[in-house]
């Protein structure tokens, strides 16, 4: 199905990779609004541990991820994606099909193990194609459209649930998943030509992480990123209760979502125009201190409201860190994937997987503190920020 002699816009190229992106944020976000139906239809307990939902699906994905990146070093971009998505089908079967919570856990880390595929291998083809700030405008412009999922996916989402059960959203999951597959196959030419393929041998493996973890640029950034994903992911994880619990929202819930979501697009769009101009280090820098200083100044209004601030205080914090946010998701996957040109697919698993696991237990942990109120969240991004802000100036120290 390679298409190598077709023309290939960067717009069309742009968009199939953001749609490649959204699999997991689909996964993700569709069903939030779900999240308490399907703890109750399940016999879930405690409504923190509905959290798991979101949980399970990156635990497979932080899994999946060290894998398909050596394979498609080994065998080319292409087929690993195949494989992918079909995991990620059958992993959406499951779950409709679901009659206790272990079964839908077991489905969501297939979700995850099948979605790692298509969102890793992107990293690769942009790095296939693309290096230095010419990557990092890339990667904005695709993160920019892709964060359009989530900013509408919970809407739709809450539409579906409401015409037919939550079920249902793991149905459209399928539809679109098998509409990217279709899409990428006979749209998308290989970038990763037989000659620069290498033979999978765990040695190879070995040996790549043993030279992604040489760069201190590497290592910095990813760890960097891995402790901003676990605010994020703790966002994620207890956002279903925030609206809809402790600000009462109720169908509003998407909207208040998908303003987030808009901030951290709007900022990546923001980034692309500006990075080649001033560098990812000082932008990455900035968003850094303005995440660890927003929330920092806002933890005493927290408290003084006992947990629990007017929610147009509580959204005026969150876009300002989420647009932060947004500036350092493309900076500082470039920033780590930079040296590491020659084995692409390797250091775009080692980069995705370490930024996945360090983000699990952070995220788990912010979302489980969740007691009606929000400065857990606050108070984690605070911590997490300042704790990335002082790892990216050492990693950056002499770098230049």
């Amino acid at each position: 199905m390679d298409t190598s002699s077709q023309p290939r816009s960067e717009a069309e190229f742009v968009a199939l990779l953001a749609l490649m992106v959204s699999i997991v944020a689909l996964a993700t976000d569709i069903m939030l609004p779900a999240l308490g139906s399907i703890g109750h239809e399940l016999g879930v307990a405690d409504p923190n541990n509905t959290q798991l939902v979101v949980s399970a699906l990156f635990l497979g994905f932080a899994a999946g991820q060290i894998l398909a990146g050596p394979i498609s070093d080994s065998v080319g971009r292409k087929p690993l994606v195949y494989v992918g998505l079909s995991v990620f089908i059958a992993g959406c079967l499951l779950s409709i099909f679901a009659t206790n919570f272990s079964v839908m856990l077991a489905g969501r880390v297939m979700q995850g193990l099948g979605a790692s595929a298509p969102r890793i291998i992107t990293l690769a083809i942009v790095r296939d194609c693309y290096e230095g700030r010419a990557m990092a405008r890339i990667m904005s412009m695709i993160m920019g459209v892709f964060i359009i999922v989530p900013a509408i996916a919970p809407s739709i989402g809450q539409g579906v649930i409401v015409l037919a059960g939550w079920r249902t959203t793991f149905g459209l999951l399928l539809v679109l998943s098998s509409a990217a597959l279709f899409w990428f196959a006979f749209r998308q030419p290989e970038t990763l030509p037989a000659p620069l393929r290498t033979p999978f041998r765990l040695s190879t493996i070995a040996d790549g992480i043993l030279e992604a973890c040489s760069h201190r640029t590497v290592v910095g950034h990813t760890v960097t990123a891995g402790l901003i994903f676990g605010g994020f992911l703790g966002y994620l994880n207890s956002a279903q209760q925030i609206y809809q619990t402790t600000f009462n929202t109720g169908m509003l819930f998407p909207l208040y979502f998908g303003m987030a979501a808009l901030a951290i697009g709007a900022a990546a769009f923001v980034n692309s125009m500006l990075v080649e101009s001033l560098g990812m280090r000082l932008l990455t820098k900035r968003a850094l201190l303005g995440i660890s200083a927003l929330s920092l100044a806002f933890v005493a209004p927290t408290v003084a409201f006992g947990g629990v601030p007017p929610i147009w205080l509580f959204m005026g914090w969150l876009l300002s860190t989420f647009f932060c946010v947004g500036i350092l998701f493309g900076n500082l996957n470039a920033l780590a994937m930079a040296p590491l040109g020659h084995i692409a697919g390797l250091g775009a698993a080692f980069v995705g997987s370490l930024t996945t696991f360090i983000s699990l237990p952070l995220g788990w942990a912010i979302g489980r503190l969740f007691d009606g109120g929000v400065l857990p969240l606050v108070v984690g991004f605070a911590v997490l920020g300042a704790s990335g802000l002082m790892i990216a100036t050492w990693t950056q120290r002499n770098a230049d």
